[in-house]
C-alpha cells in the first residue's frame, strides 16, 4: 500500500495491516510515541485524509473522542487496509529541544590509549625484500621501545590499503596506533551478524589507521541517553575538546522510556536491529557533523568512548534484552568491553575501536560509572550522595567506606510525558515560574511565546503551588483565583488564553500526581539506601545532581516538595552532563578506563523491587512535606 504524509511531503510503501506509526517510522519520520505504540499515551495522532484504514479501537474513542469524525487517529492503533494519506500535526511529531553537552570535568593527566607516531619506511629494492607490513613495523620500533617488530598488529583493513597508501605518500605516513597499556579487565567484543560474542586478545601495539605525515589523532565521546545524544569531538595530543554536540535519540519514535524500546526489541522480529541502526545512523551523523565543524575528516577519529544505561548499551552493541525487561534484571555483559568501530557500523579511522564503560546492574549501567568517574563521588570519604535524574534516576550513596547504588523509575515525567500542557525542553517550553502576590511569573526556553510545561517548569509550578498553600501536603488544590474545575477536576492557570492569543496553559491535579510519583520514587531510592548505609538525611555532607535535566532544576524547588534530602542547600552541586564528561576522561587516559572498571567493581547494588520497605517509602513519600 502506498501511504503518503503530509505535510513533510514523504511517500513510502507498506503492507495492509502495517499501523500507521509503522509507516511513519519506515519513512524516517519520529512521531511523539511516549508508550511505545501501546495506545495509552495519546501523543501520536495523525488525521486521515483519503483512504481505508480500520475501525478506530477503544483507546481511541477514549483518546479522541468527537475528532475521531474529523478524521483524527492514533497512528499506533490504526491499520492499513488501502493507499492513505494522512497529515501529521506539529505536535505529534518529536520536537528539537534543549541539549546539555557541557558537563564538570577534572584534569585528568594526559594518555590516550592511541597516540600518532609519524614514520618515515624504507622504500623496497631488490637488496630488501621485506612486506609492506614488516617495513612500517621496523620504522615504528624506535618509537615503541620494547616491542619488537613481529608482535605488533596492522588492522587488516589497514593492511588491505596499506601497499596503496604508502606508496601514493612516498614511503611516508602518520601510523596511529593503539597503545598496549589497555585495562587489563576490558574484553574484546567480536559481532557477527546474530550472533555476538566475546573473547580475550593479546594486547600489542596496534596500527589502527594510516593517515598521511603529520596528521593529528581525534578521539569521539559519545553519551547515549535515553532521550538525548551527546557527543564531543577531542584532540587526543593536546586533550581539549574541539567541538561538542548534540540531538534526540531517535529511538524515541520506538518509546520515551526503557522498557518500551525493550518490549519493541523483543516484540518485533527486527526491532532490536531497527533501535541499533536507527541511534548508530545518528551517532553518524554528529560524528560528520563535528568534523564538519572542525574541518577535519572522520578518518582521523582514531579512537572512541561510548557510555549510555544499560539497554542503550546492548542494543547499540546488538546485545540481547529480553532478560533486561524480566526479574532479575541480568545484563548480558557488565565487564568494560572494547569492539572495532566498523563492526558496530560507526564510520571512524579504519581499524578504530570502540570502549564502553562497564554496566553495574540491569538499569544501572556505564552512564552512572562515568558521572562518578567525572564527579570523584566513589573516592569520597564522610556521606556524599549522587543522583543522576532520567528517564531512569541513577542513585548512589558514598558512606563509611561503602558505595552503593540503586535504579529509580522515575518516568517521563519530566520529559513533559503524561503532562496535558507538557512538553520538552523546545523554544517556548516554561522553564521557570514563581508565584508572588497571587501573580503567576514565568520564563521560557528562548524567551518564546508560551507553548507548554517542560521538566524544571513543572517542578517549580509544583513546588511554588505547595509554597504559597494552592496545594496541601496530599496535593490536593485549595480555592484559589486560579483555580478551577476543569474536565479532570481542579486545575490551576499558569498562562490565560487573554494573554497568549488564546492558547490556555495550566497544571491539573492529576499533573502533580505525576510529579508526586516521580518525587516519592527518587526520595524513597534515597531512603532505602541509607538505611542500608546505617546513615541519616542529616549525616549527608554532599548532594551531586547530575545529568541534562539536573542542570536546569532548581534545587530549592526539589527541596520544597521533598524529592529532595531536607539539608542545607549549600551542600548541593549541580554538575550538569557528568557522563559526558566522564566518558572524555575515558578517552583521554587509559588510567581512567582503570579506574572506572575499578569502581563498578566495588559498588554494591540494591534492587529496590526487592526492597521489602520500597513500597511503605514511596508511598510516605507521596505527601508533599515528607
Amino acid at each position: 500500500m502506498q501511504i503518503d504524509l503530509e505535510p513533510v511531503g514523504r511517500r513510502v510503501t507498506c503492507e495492509a495491516g502495517a499501523t500507521l506509526l509503522e509507516a511513519a517510522q519506515r519513512a524516517g519520520l519520529m512521531l511523539t510515541a511516549i508508550c511505545g505504540g501501546g495506545g495509552s499515551c495519546g501523543r501520536c495522532i495523525v488525521r486521515v485524509m483519503t483512504g481505508n484504514v480500520t475501525a478506530p479501537s477503544l483507546s481511541e474513542e477514549s483518546a479522541l473522542g468527537g475528532d475521531i469524525a474529523l478524521g483524527y487517529r492514533l497512528a499506533c492503533q490504526t491499520r492499513i487496509a488501502g493507499n492513505v494519506r494522512i497529515h501529521i500535526p506539529p505536535d505529534s511529531l518529536v520536537m528539537a529541544q534543549r541539549i546539555q553537552a557541557e558537563g564538570e570535568m577534572p584534569a585528568i593527566e594526559l594518555n590516550p590509549a592511541v597516540r600518532a607516531i609519524d614514520a618515515r619506511i624504507e622504500s623496497p629494492a631488490i637488496s630488501d625484500l621485506r612486506s609492506d607490513g614488516r617495513r612500517l613495523r621496523d620504522a615504528l620500533d624506535c618509537s615503541l621501545p620494547g616491542h619488537d617488530s613481529p608482535r605488533m598488529v596492522i588492522d587488516v583493513e589497514v593492511m588491505r590499503r596499506l601497499p596503496d597508501d604508502l606508496r601514493a605518500w612516498n614511503w611516508q605516513a602518520c601510523a596511529f596506533v593503539r597503545d598496549p597499556g589497555l585495562p587489563k579487565i576490558a574484553m574484546h567484543l567480536h559481532l557477527k551478524p546474530h550472533r555476538p560474542y566475546l573473547v580475550r586478545k593479546n594486547l600489542w601495539p596496534e596500527v589502527v589507521a594510516i593517515r598521511p605525515l603529520g596528521a593529528l589523532p581525534l578521539g569521539l565521546a559519545m553519551d547515549i541517553g535515553t532521550t538525548k545524544l551527546a557527543a564531543y569531538l577531542v584532540d587526543l595530543v593536546r586533550g581539549e575538546i574541539i567541538a561538542c554536540t548534540g540531538a534526540m535519540n531517535p529511538q524515541i519514535a520506538y518509546g520515551e522510556d526503557v522498557m518500551a524500546r525493550i518490549s519493541h526489541a523483543v516484540g518485533h522480529p527486527d526491532g532490536a536491529e531497527q533501535l541499533r541502526l536507527t541511534v548508530v545512523e545518528a551517532l553518524n551523523g554528529l560524528a560528520r557533523e563535528l568534523c564538519a565543524q572542525t574541518g577535519r575528516d572522520v578518518a582521523d577519529i582514531a579512537d572512541a568512548v561510548v557510555v549510555g544505561n544499560t539497554a542503550m548499551h546492548h542494543l547499540f552493541l546488538g546485545l540481547p534484552v529480553r532478560q533486561l525487561g524480566l526479574a532479575p534484571y541480568v545484563p548480558a555483559e557488565s565487564a568494560p568491553i572494547d569492539v572495532k568501530g566498523r563492526e558496530v557500523g560507526l564510520k571512524l579511522a579504519t581499524g578504530a575501536y570502540v570502549h564502553l564503560l562497564p554496566n553495574i546492574a540491569g538499569f544501572v549501567g556505564a552512564d552512572h560509572v562515568a558521572m562518578l568517574l567525572a564527579t570523584g563521588l566513589a573516592e569520597r570519604d564522610g556521606v556524599a550522595l549522587g543522583i543522576d535524574i532520567g528517564t531512569n534516576t541513577e542513585i548512589s550513596l558514598r558512606a563509611r567506606g561503602r558505595h552503593l547504588a540503586c535504579s529509580t523509575a522515575s518516568g517521563p515525567a519530566f520529559e513533559g510525558a503524561h503532562i496535558q500542557h507538557g512538553m520538552r525542553a523546545a523554544p517556548g517550553a516554561i522553564e521557570k515560574v514563581t508565584i508572588h502576590d497571587g501573580r503567576v511569573h514565568i520564563k521560557t526556553v528562548d524567551n518564546a511565546p508560551p507553548v507548554g510545561l517542560c521538566g524544571s517548569g513543572i517542578l517549580d509550578l509544583v513546588a511554588q503551588l505547595f509554597r504559597t498553600g494552592v496545594l496541601n501536603t496530599r496535593g490536593d488544590m485549595k480555592a484559589h483565583s486560579l483555580v478551577r474545575r476543569g474536565n479532570a477536576g481542579a486545575e490551576f492557570i499558569v498562562v490565560t488564553g487573554d494573554e497568549n492569543d488564546g492558547r490556555e496553559i495550566s497544571v491539573s491535579r492529576s499533573d502533580v500526581a505525576e510529579i508526586q510519583l516521580v518525587k516519592a520514587a527518587i526520595r524513597a531510592g534515597i531512603r532505602i539506601l541509607l538505611n542500608h548505609a546505617g546513615v541519616s538525611e542529616a549525616d549527608i555532607e554532599e548532594v551531586i545532581i547530575a545529568g541534562a535535566f539536573g542542570t536546569y532544576l532548581d534545587v530549592q524547588s526539589g527541596i520544597d516538595i521533598g524529592m529532595f534530602p531536607r539539608v542545607n542547600r549549600h551542600r548541593f552541586r549541580q554538575v550538569g552532563n557528568a557522563a559526558g564528561a566522564g566518558a572524555r576522561m575515558a578517552l583521554l587516559s587509559v588510567a581512567q578506563r582503570e579506574r572506572a572498571a575499578r569502581i563498578a567493581l566495588q559498588i554494591e547494588y540494591v534492587e529496590l523491587s526487592a526492597e521489602k520497605g520500597f513500597q511503605s517509602e514511596f508511598t510516605h513519600a507521596l505527601l508533599l512535606d515528607v
